[in-house]
């Protein structure tokens, strides 16, 4: 008997501030925290648990791993599937978060604008175009 991998059920942002992250995160996306403590907040996306965790308590959870530095640049983004790229943006707005970019029309059939949260985990907003939409 196997056991799947195919379902991803949370991730933890390594963050300098929870606090901070937490009162993004309440605003950008309109979420409550399901969890928090002084070292953690949690936040329940559909089908998917975002754990934002003070970078000061990461050492362990990761070991013997080490805890990159908060400017060493991205190294990936969450996408965000929406209907409509341009009222999503505009909602962000509205909500005072600043876009990185977009919204842009790519190359492979989708619109996409991008945004960071205020430890630079980004987020992508993106739209299908064209027959697939």
């Amino acid at each position: 008997m196997s056991t799947s991998l195919a379902s991803v059920g949370a991730i933890t942002l390594f963050v300098e501030d929870s606090q901070q992250s937490k009162s993004f995160y309440e605003r950008a996306f309109e979420l409550s925290p399901v969890y928090e403590d002084e070292n953690s907040v949690v936040f329940k996306f559909d089908n998917t648990i975002i754990n934002l965790l003070n970078a000061s308590e990461a050492g362990d959870l990761i070991a013997p791993a080490a805890v990159a530095a908060g400017d060493s640049g991205a190294r990936f983004q969450f996408s965000i599937w929406a209907d409509d790229t341009e009222a999503v943006c505009r909602e962000l707005a509205a909500r005072g978060v600043e876009l990185l970019n977009g919204p842009i029309d790519r190359a492979w059939g989708m619109r996409t604008a991008a945004f960071a949260d205020p430890d630079g985990h980004i987020w992508e907003i993106a739209q299908q175009l064209g027959e697939n939409a």
